[in-house]
């Protein structure tokens, strides 16, 4: 898939465990490991924006495209 999720990167960035960022924004750790192994076929805004918040990052830090 040509957009590969970056979301490991930036939590260990932020020493932040995936387990404290769900509960900061409100989802399951399933649902955030899908979303951080990249095997969601779509991400809500509300919850890009709640990870961007609570990461005090942009959209690009977390979801980057690879051409293949």
């Amino acid at each position: 898939m040509p957009i590969v999720v970056n979301l490991d990167l930036i939590l260990a960035s932020r020493n932040m465990k995936s387990k404290e960022l769900a509960e900061i924004i409100g989802i399951t750790e399933a649902n955030l490991s899908i979303l951080k192994s990249g095997k969601a076929k779509a991400v809500r805004f509300s919850t890009l924006e709640a990870i961007c918040e609570a990461l005090e990052c942009q959209p690009a830090d977390i979801l980057e495209y690879q051409q293949e």
